[in-house]
């Protein structure tokens, strides 16, 4: 168990307009690596907001200030024992070749929901785009940026 140091926002790397299902999700991360997946004992995030602006629950979290045992998700080598791990469905352009912030009006709005009431429930945890702690274009945005637009220094 370790104290939460960072909230990490993800993208699924999937094209703008296709919606993702948790299954999928489920599947590309921990189906063995012969039947397509990555042979993870656990999915990389924690809530998923989809293309309306759902969220959905990807693994089971007491919403305390710590990082259980079964809370650890995969979502960046390195940093998942102290991280919160959530991902917004797209992520990529329709040519599927170029990352691209593609979220819809309902995920913008639930997105900043979610990152609000976290960031006040828990002011010190840091919260970082992937980008920020791998070389990986995910998530898709400038996130010191949109965090500076809703109100978070």
């Amino acid at each position: 168990m370790a104290k939460i140091q960072r909230l990490v926002i993800h993208c699924t790397a999937t094209k703008e307009g296709r919606e993702v299902s948790s299954d999928e999700i489920r599947h590309w991360h921990t189906d063995p690596v012969s039947k397509g997946g990555r042979g993870w004992s656990q999915v990389g995030y924690t809530d998923m907001i989809h293309l309306d602006g759902r969220v959905e629950r990807l693994v089971k979290n007491n919403e305390d200030a710590n990082v259980d045992p079964w809370e650890v998700t995969n979502g960046v080598k390195g940093y998942n024992c102290s991280s919160r791990h959530i991902v917004y469905v797209g992520g990529v352009s329709q040519d599927g070749k170029s990352p691209k912030d593609t979220r819809t009006q309902a995920q913008l709005s639930a997105m900043r929901t979610y990152v609000l009431d976290f960031h006040r429930r828990f002011p010190d945890v840091q919260i970082v785009g992937h980008n920020q702690l791998a070389a990986k274009a995910c998530p898709s945005f400038d996130v010191p940026k949109w965090l500076n637009e809703i109100g978070i220094n």
